[in-house]
Protein backbone atom coordinates (compact mmCIF):
# COMPACT_ATOMS: atom_id res chain seq x y z
CA UNK A 1 0.00 0.00 0.00
CA UNK A 2 1.13 3.50 -0.39
CA UNK A 3 0.73 6.92 0.99
CA UNK A 4 0.57 10.52 -1.07
CA UNK A 5 0.62 14.01 -0.95
CA UNK A 6 1.11 16.75 -3.02
CA UNK A 7 3.72 19.60 -2.02
CA UNK A 8 2.02 22.90 -1.41
CA UNK A 9 3.46 26.60 -2.29
CA UNK A 10 4.04 27.14 1.49
CA UNK A 11 5.80 23.28 1.79
CA UNK A 12 7.75 24.29 -1.58
CA UNK A 13 11.67 24.73 -1.00
CA UNK A 14 12.16 22.15 1.79
CA UNK A 15 14.11 19.03 1.66
CA UNK A 16 12.75 16.11 0.71
CA UNK A 17 13.45 13.68 3.90
CA UNK A 18 11.78 17.07 5.90
CA UNK A 19 8.86 16.95 4.21
CA UNK A 20 8.27 13.15 4.32
CA UNK A 21 8.57 13.37 8.34
CA UNK A 22 6.13 16.76 8.62
CA UNK A 23 2.71 16.18 10.09
CA UNK A 24 3.66 12.10 11.10
CA UNK A 25 4.21 11.21 7.26
CA UNK A 26 6.55 9.10 7.50
CA UNK A 27 7.40 9.26 11.33
CA UNK A 28 11.27 10.69 12.00
CA UNK A 29 13.56 11.98 9.99
CA UNK A 30 15.45 8.74 10.49
CA UNK A 31 12.50 6.82 9.15
CA UNK A 32 12.08 9.25 6.39
CA UNK A 33 15.58 8.77 5.36
CA UNK A 34 15.69 4.92 5.74
CA UNK A 35 12.30 4.79 3.30
CA UNK A 36 14.21 7.38 0.68
CA UNK A 37 17.75 4.90 0.78
CA UNK A 38 15.03 1.64 0.61
CA UNK A 39 13.58 2.76 -2.65
CA UNK A 40 10.80 3.40 -0.70
CA UNK A 41 10.14 7.12 -2.06
CA UNK A 42 8.41 8.48 -5.59
CA UNK A 43 9.02 11.67 -6.90
CA UNK A 44 6.37 12.79 -9.80
CA UNK A 45 5.62 8.99 -10.08
CA UNK A 46 9.56 8.03 -10.47
CA UNK A 47 11.58 6.16 -7.76
CA UNK A 48 14.28 8.56 -6.33
CA UNK A 49 17.66 7.93 -5.91
CA UNK A 50 18.77 7.02 -2.34
CA UNK A 51 21.24 9.57 -1.36
CA UNK A 52 18.26 11.90 -2.57
CA UNK A 53 17.00 12.98 1.08
CA UNK A 54 18.79 16.33 0.86
CA UNK A 55 16.86 17.71 -3.13
CA UNK A 56 14.64 20.20 -2.65
CA UNK A 57 10.88 19.89 -3.27
CA UNK A 58 8.44 21.67 -5.65
CA UNK A 59 5.36 23.40 -5.63
CA UNK A 60 3.28 20.68 -7.30
CA UNK A 61 5.16 17.39 -6.78
CA UNK A 62 3.59 14.61 -5.73
CA UNK A 63 5.25 12.50 -3.48
CA UNK A 64 4.75 9.18 -2.32
CA UNK A 65 5.59 6.59 0.13
CA UNK A 66 5.35 2.78 -0.67
CA UNK A 67 4.64 1.11 2.75
CA UNK A 68 4.91 -2.49 2.93
CA UNK A 69 1.92 -4.51 4.44
CA UNK A 70 2.61 -6.83 7.46
CA UNK A 71 4.47 -9.99 6.03
CA UNK A 72 4.37 -8.82 2.69
CA UNK A 73 7.28 -8.63 0.40
CA UNK A 74 9.81 -5.82 -0.39
CA UNK A 75 11.81 -4.98 -2.53
CA UNK A 76 14.69 -6.22 -3.78
CA UNK A 77 17.79 -6.05 -1.76
CA UNK A 78 20.03 -9.22 -2.49
CA UNK A 79 22.66 -8.48 -5.26
CA UNK A 80 21.36 -10.12 -9.10
CA UNK A 81 21.27 -14.14 -9.09
CA UNK A 82 23.58 -16.03 -11.68
CA UNK A 83 22.83 -14.88 -15.12
CA UNK A 84 22.19 -10.98 -14.18
CA UNK A 85 18.53 -11.87 -12.87
CA UNK A 86 17.34 -9.30 -9.59
CA UNK A 87 15.21 -11.97 -7.77
CA UNK A 88 12.47 -9.77 -5.77
CA UNK A 89 10.96 -12.08 -3.82
CA UNK A 90 11.46 -15.82 -3.46
CA UNK A 91 10.22 -18.71 -1.24
CA UNK A 92 9.82 -22.71 -1.79
CA UNK A 93 6.34 -21.75 -3.83
CA UNK A 94 7.15 -18.91 -6.43
CA UNK A 95 10.27 -16.48 -7.21
CA UNK A 96 9.27 -13.09 -8.92
CA UNK A 97 11.78 -11.64 -10.82
CA UNK A 98 12.75 -8.20 -12.13
CA UNK A 99 13.62 -8.69 -16.09
CA UNK A 100 15.72 -6.28 -17.36
CA UNK A 101 14.64 -4.79 -20.83
CA UNK A 102 15.75 -6.97 -23.86
CA UNK A 103 15.28 -10.57 -22.05
CA UNK A 104 13.04 -12.71 -22.81
CA UNK A 105 10.41 -14.44 -20.33
CA UNK A 106 10.61 -17.68 -22.32
CA UNK A 107 12.47 -18.71 -24.78
CA UNK A 108 10.79 -18.12 -28.42
CA UNK A 109 9.54 -21.17 -30.43
CA UNK A 110 12.74 -21.28 -33.12
CA UNK A 111 14.58 -19.40 -31.50
CA UNK A 112 16.35 -21.26 -28.57
CA UNK A 113 19.41 -19.38 -28.44
CA UNK A 114 18.23 -16.00 -27.17
CA UNK A 115 18.40 -16.18 -23.74
CA UNK A 116 15.16 -15.86 -21.43
CA UNK A 117 14.52 -15.37 -17.29
CA UNK A 118 12.64 -19.12 -17.42
CA UNK A 119 16.10 -20.37 -18.50
CA UNK A 120 17.86 -18.63 -15.90
CA UNK A 121 15.87 -19.55 -13.24
CA UNK A 122 16.17 -23.68 -14.36
CA UNK A 123 19.98 -22.79 -14.22
CA UNK A 124 19.35 -21.94 -10.51
CA UNK A 125 17.63 -24.06 -9.40
CA UNK A 126 19.31 -27.00 -11.25
CA UNK A 127 20.65 -28.82 -8.18
CA UNK A 128 17.11 -28.76 -6.23
CA UNK A 129 14.80 -31.84 -6.41
CA UNK A 130 11.36 -29.81 -5.62
CA UNK A 131 11.79 -26.57 -7.54
CA UNK A 132 10.97 -26.19 -11.32
CA UNK A 133 10.36 -22.74 -12.38
CA UNK A 134 6.77 -22.60 -14.22
CA UNK A 135 5.46 -19.87 -16.41
CA UNK A 136 2.44 -18.12 -15.00
CA UNK A 137 2.21 -15.02 -16.79
CA UNK A 138 4.80 -13.07 -19.40
CA UNK A 139 5.84 -9.63 -20.29
CA UNK A 140 7.29 -8.50 -23.67
CA UNK A 141 10.84 -8.85 -24.44
CA UNK A 142 11.28 -5.00 -24.56
CA UNK A 143 8.98 -4.36 -21.24
CA UNK A 144 11.30 -4.01 -18.18
CA UNK A 145 10.03 -5.01 -14.41
CA UNK A 146 8.00 -7.82 -12.29
CA UNK A 147 7.88 -11.68 -13.32
CA UNK A 148 6.07 -14.37 -11.18
CA UNK A 149 6.95 -17.68 -11.27
CA UNK A 150 5.62 -20.62 -9.56
CA UNK A 151 8.00 -23.45 -8.45
CA UNK A 152 6.30 -26.36 -8.21
CA UNK A 153 2.80 -27.33 -10.60
CA UNK A 154 0.42 -26.80 -7.65
CA UNK A 155 1.88 -23.27 -6.94
CA UNK A 156 1.79 -22.74 -10.43
CA UNK A 157 -2.19 -23.58 -10.77
CA UNK A 158 -3.07 -21.69 -7.97
CA UNK A 159 -1.36 -18.79 -9.22
CA UNK A 160 -2.35 -19.21 -13.06
CA UNK A 161 -5.94 -19.44 -11.35
CA UNK A 162 -5.94 -15.71 -9.82
CA UNK A 163 -5.06 -14.17 -13.29
CA UNK A 164 -7.55 -16.03 -14.84
CA UNK A 165 -10.26 -14.51 -12.03
CA UNK A 166 -8.03 -11.59 -12.65
CA UNK A 167 -7.51 -10.83 -8.41
CA UNK A 168 -3.74 -9.78 -8.51
CA UNK A 169 -2.95 -6.14 -8.75
CA UNK A 170 -0.87 -5.43 -11.58
CA UNK A 171 0.66 -1.65 -12.12
CA UNK A 172 2.70 -0.37 -14.70
CA UNK A 173 4.59 3.02 -15.61
CA UNK A 174 4.44 3.79 -18.99
CA UNK A 175 5.50 7.02 -20.71
CA UNK A 176 3.29 7.93 -23.69
CA UNK A 177 3.54 11.01 -26.58
CA UNK A 178 1.11 13.49 -25.52
CA UNK A 179 -0.90 14.03 -22.79
CA UNK A 180 -3.86 11.79 -22.41
CA UNK A 181 -7.62 13.39 -21.93
CA UNK A 182 -8.64 12.77 -19.18
CA UNK A 183 -6.49 12.86 -16.92
CA UNK A 184 -7.66 9.66 -15.98
CA UNK A 185 -10.14 7.02 -16.73
CA UNK A 186 -10.27 3.34 -18.45
CA UNK A 187 -9.62 2.27 -21.66
CA UNK A 188 -12.06 -0.35 -22.83
CA UNK A 189 -11.36 -1.93 -26.31
CA UNK A 190 -12.10 -5.26 -28.15
CA UNK A 191 -9.00 -6.68 -29.45
CA UNK A 192 -7.98 -9.31 -31.98
CA UNK A 193 -4.66 -10.92 -32.75
CA UNK A 194 -3.52 -10.51 -35.95
CA UNK A 195 -1.44 -14.19 -36.92
CA UNK A 196 0.61 -12.71 -39.99
CA UNK A 197 1.55 -9.19 -38.15
CA UNK A 198 2.31 -10.74 -34.90
CA UNK A 199 0.41 -7.88 -33.08
CA UNK A 200 -3.13 -7.24 -31.22
CA UNK A 201 -5.69 -5.27 -33.65
CA UNK A 202 -8.57 -3.08 -32.58
CA UNK A 203 -11.89 -6.11 -33.34
CA UNK A 204 -14.47 -5.51 -36.78
CA UNK A 205 -18.07 -5.70 -34.75
CA UNK A 206 -18.55 -8.96 -36.22
CA UNK A 207 -15.20 -10.58 -34.66
CA UNK A 208 -16.33 -13.94 -32.85
CA UNK A 209 -12.86 -13.88 -31.40
CA UNK A 210 -11.77 -10.59 -30.14
CA UNK A 211 -11.50 -10.16 -26.91
CA UNK A 212 -11.57 -7.24 -23.96
CA UNK A 213 -9.14 -5.31 -23.21
CA UNK A 214 -9.64 -2.71 -19.71
CA UNK A 215 -7.10 -0.34 -18.05
CA UNK A 216 -7.25 1.65 -15.42
CA UNK A 217 -4.84 4.71 -16.39
CA UNK A 218 -3.91 8.07 -13.94
CA UNK A 219 -1.41 10.80 -15.61
CA UNK A 220 1.27 11.23 -13.43
CA UNK A 221 3.08 14.05 -14.65
CA UNK A 222 3.17 15.95 -18.21
CA UNK A 223 5.88 17.50 -20.22
CA UNK A 224 5.81 19.43 -22.77
CA UNK A 225 5.41 16.80 -25.40
CA UNK A 226 5.26 13.31 -23.45
CA UNK A 227 3.25 11.91 -20.21
CA UNK A 228 4.16 9.83 -17.95
CA UNK A 229 1.09 7.59 -17.15
CA UNK A 230 0.18 4.95 -14.12
CA UNK A 231 -1.60 1.91 -15.73
CA UNK A 232 -3.46 -0.55 -13.99
CA UNK A 233 -4.20 -3.87 -15.70
CA UNK A 234 -7.55 -5.51 -15.76
CA UNK A 235 -7.19 -8.23 -18.28
CA UNK A 236 -3.85 -9.24 -19.21
CA UNK A 237 -3.88 -9.10 -23.22
CA UNK A 238 -0.63 -9.77 -25.08
CA UNK A 239 0.61 -6.40 -25.52
CA UNK A 240 -2.58 -4.76 -24.18
CA UNK A 241 -1.07 -1.43 -22.83
CA UNK A 242 1.04 -0.69 -25.90
CA UNK A 243 -2.03 -1.32 -27.88
CA UNK A 244 -4.61 0.78 -26.09
CA UNK A 245 -2.58 3.58 -25.50
CA UNK A 246 -1.48 3.89 -29.75
CA UNK A 247 -5.20 3.64 -30.44
CA UNK A 248 -5.97 6.72 -28.85
CA UNK A 249 -3.05 8.28 -30.50
CA UNK A 250 -0.78 8.18 -27.43
CA UNK A 251 1.37 5.53 -28.36
CA UNK A 252 4.36 4.72 -25.96
CA UNK A 253 7.63 6.65 -26.19
CA UNK A 254 10.61 4.29 -28.11
CA UNK A 255 7.48 1.49 -29.43
CA UNK A 256 8.36 0.20 -32.85
CA UNK A 257 5.47 -1.75 -32.89
CA UNK A 258 2.10 0.20 -31.58
CA UNK A 259 2.88 3.66 -32.86
CA UNK A 260 1.40 6.75 -34.51
CA UNK A 261 2.49 7.98 -37.37
CA UNK A 262 5.24 10.60 -36.95
CA UNK A 263 5.32 10.44 -33.25
CA UNK A 264 9.16 10.42 -32.94
CA UNK A 265 9.69 13.15 -35.18
CA UNK A 266 6.68 15.44 -33.94
CA UNK A 267 8.21 15.09 -30.84
CA UNK A 268 11.70 14.60 -30.71
CA UNK A 269 12.02 11.93 -28.73
CA UNK A 270 13.87 8.49 -29.07
CA UNK A 271 14.11 5.60 -27.03
CA UNK A 272 15.84 1.84 -27.76
CA UNK A 273 12.45 0.05 -26.45
CA UNK A 274 8.94 0.70 -25.44
CA UNK A 275 9.03 2.96 -21.98
CA UNK A 276 7.21 0.56 -20.15
CA UNK A 277 8.09 -1.17 -16.91
CA UNK A 278 6.21 -3.75 -14.66
CA UNK A 279 6.30 -1.85 -11.76
CA UNK A 280 4.23 -3.28 -9.23
CA UNK A 281 2.92 -6.63 -8.45
CA UNK A 282 0.24 -7.76 -5.62
CA UNK A 283 -1.59 -11.50 -5.23
CA UNK A 284 -1.75 -13.81 -2.30
CA UNK A 285 0.12 -16.80 -1.47
CA UNK A 286 -0.69 -20.11 -2.96
CA UNK A 287 0.30 -21.87 0.18
CA UNK A 288 -0.87 -19.64 3.03
CA UNK A 289 -2.75 -16.74 1.25
CA UNK A 290 -0.82 -14.45 2.88
CA UNK A 291 -0.96 -11.08 0.65
CA UNK A 292 2.53 -10.75 -1.19
CA UNK A 293 3.23 -7.02 -2.50
CA UNK A 294 6.84 -6.66 -4.78
CA UNK A 295 8.22 -3.40 -6.52
CA UNK A 296 10.67 -2.81 -8.90
CA UNK A 297 12.79 0.20 -9.27
CA UNK A 298 12.04 2.25 -11.97
CA UNK A 299 15.24 1.13 -14.80
CA UNK A 300 17.86 3.22 -15.43
CA UNK A 301 17.18 3.92 -19.38
CA UNK A 302 13.82 5.02 -18.64
CA UNK A 303 14.73 7.02 -15.49
CA UNK A 304 17.15 8.87 -17.61
CA UNK A 305 14.90 9.27 -20.07
CA UNK A 306 12.46 11.11 -17.75
CA UNK A 307 15.19 13.31 -15.68
CA UNK A 308 15.84 14.38 -19.65
CA UNK A 309 12.19 15.41 -20.11
CA UNK A 310 11.56 17.15 -16.75
CA UNK A 311 15.01 19.63 -17.44
CA UNK A 312 13.39 20.47 -20.71
CA UNK A 313 10.22 20.93 -19.37
CA UNK A 314 12.31 23.43 -17.03
CA UNK A 315 13.67 24.67 -19.71
CA UNK A 316 10.54 25.68 -21.71
CA UNK A 317 8.81 27.04 -18.89
CA UNK A 318 6.69 24.47 -19.13
CA UNK A 319 5.05 22.80 -15.44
Amino acid sequence: MDRQWTVTTAEAGQRLDKFLAAQGRAGSRSRASDAVSRGRVFLNGVEVAVDAGARLVRDGDVVRLWIDRPGSASRATRPPARGGLSIVHEDGDLVVVDKPPGLLTVPLDGDSDAPSVLEALHDRYRSHRTRSPLVVHRIDRDTSGLVLFGLHPAARADLVAQFARRTPDRIYLALVHGHPSPSAGTWHDRLSWDDEACLQRAARDDDSEAKDAESQYRVITTFSDASLVEVRLQTGRQGQIRVQAQLRGHALVGDRRYRSSGDERAHGLTFPRQALHAQRLTFEHPADRRRIEVMAPTPDDLRDLIDLLRRRARQSGAP
